[in-house]
């Protein structure tokens, strides 16, 4: 009994750290979009904010250079693609084509994504009517907090299919992660994701070249919000997000995107002076409704 117990209090801890690595992420948005306001490019901002994250590894990563195997090494660079360059890219190019509302709301269906992802790929994954029924509630509320009482139906059939792929992308990242994780230290691996996302990236520059003054990354807001975006949401969160997916599951760990929206939505209120609806906040019930129902329910991996 003292076991199961100890083990309980050890995964509510992580249970915790994911909260608060989805409230960072949940962030990002705002200083992302602060950023832009400033005048750089999305893929501008990625390309730094990883470049920094993996420089800053190198302390913390161990020396070694490549995986075991050539396959390995290729499941490393399709997480650096997945997780990083193809993620953030197809995310943030919806933008251009769509409402903000259907990105969050499209994006924010990759719990359920990598739910079935994994129901098909690995006979040893059970989920159950709980945990989905969990999710379909966290869902609702997620739309409720992006439309935030100004509820527009637009469809972009471009836009909408980039937020689908982007969501995608994230559910074949976390597979990625759970395959590599029981074989690679974890800081070696999210060093190999932060290498191959900056690799990756490289060739968009042929097609939108950086136009970003180098000099003005000094600036103090320029390089406040930089320093957050590279060193605590990349460095920091994604080697932390790692060890959270393999003591919690893919499919458990990642239940905890639904509240991305809640803090993003509550730190544009503090930071951008946005308003919040009774919409959004009925919408911030159902998503903490649907998580907490959804992580009480046991999912065999």
């Amino acid at each position: 009994m003292s076991a199961f117990r100890h083990t309980t209090r050890g995964l509510a801890a992580f249970h915790l750290v994911a909260v608060v690595v989805v409230g960072i992420w949940g962030l990002t948005f705002i200083s992302t979009k602060l950023l832009i306001g400033q005048g750089m490019s999305p893929h501008e901002i990625f390309l730094l904010r990883f470049l920094m994250a993996y420089v800053g590894i190198w302390f913390l990563a161990p020396r070694r250079l490549w995986a075991e195997s050539w396959r390995d090494e290729l499941w490393l660079l399709l997480g650096g693609v997945t997780g990083g360059s193809f993620y953030f890219l197809t995310e943030n190019t919806a933008l251009e084509y769509t409402l903000a509302t259907n990105v969050a709301f499209l994006v924010c269906t990759t719990p359920l994504l990598t739910t079935l992802l994994s129901l098909a790929l690995y006979k040893n994954v059970k989920a159950t009517r709980g945990l989905i029924g969990g999710s379909l509630v966290a869902l609702a509320g997620v739309a409720l907090v992006v439309c935030n009482g100004h509820f527009v139906l637009r469809l972009s059939p471009v836009g909408d299919l980039l937020s689908l792929l982007a969501s995608l992308s994230w559910a074949v990242y976390s597979l990625v992660m759970r395959r590599m994780a029981d074989r690679y230290d974890v800081t070696f691996i999210t060093r190999k994701i932060f290498f191959y996302g900056v690799l990756t990236i490289l060739p968009v520059f042929l097609f939108r070249p950086w136009q970003f003054e180098v000099v003005r990354l000094l600036d103090t807001a320029v390089l406040f919000h930089l320093l957050f975006l590279g060193v605590l949401a990349s460095l920091v969160c994604f080697a932390v997000w790692n060890v959270v997916l393999k003591r919690l599951g893919t499919v458990s760990a990642s239940n905890y995107i639904y509240l991305n929206p809640v803090f993003t939505l509550v730190g544009s209120a503090l930071v951008l002076d946005e308003r919040l609806t009774p919409m959004a906040w009925a919408g911030v019930v159902l998503i903490l409704g649907g998580v907490y129902w959804a992580g009480r329910q046991k999912v065999a991996e």
